[in-house]
């Protein structure tokens, strides 16, 4: 099985929370490993950093879809179409 290649910096903001986090994992694992040059290494870093903050995105959002369902069953009301 092949891993997915890594998607271009502009393209993360595209990115679901399952490819960011696949990424991720692979950047990280990457770093673990070493034998990359300081320049590689800067920029896997900075990539992961991107990375983890569109995870940390999607992460809020789905915190506040939650809190508003939560609110509008304790409210008895619905979702507006």
């Amino acid at each position: 099985m092949t891993q997915p290649a890594e998607t271009a910096p502009g393209d993360i903001s595209s990115l679901s929370y399952e490819q960011a986090r696949e990424e991720l994992v692979n950047v990280v694992s990457k770093l673990e490993a070493g034998g990359v040059s300081l320049e590689e290494s800067l920029a896997l870093w900075e990539r992961g950093e991107a990375l983890a903050d569109r995870c940390e995105d999607w992460l809020e959002g789905a915190k506040k879809r939650l809190a508003a369902a939560r609110d509008r069953a304790e409210n008895g009301t619905r979702p507006s179409s």
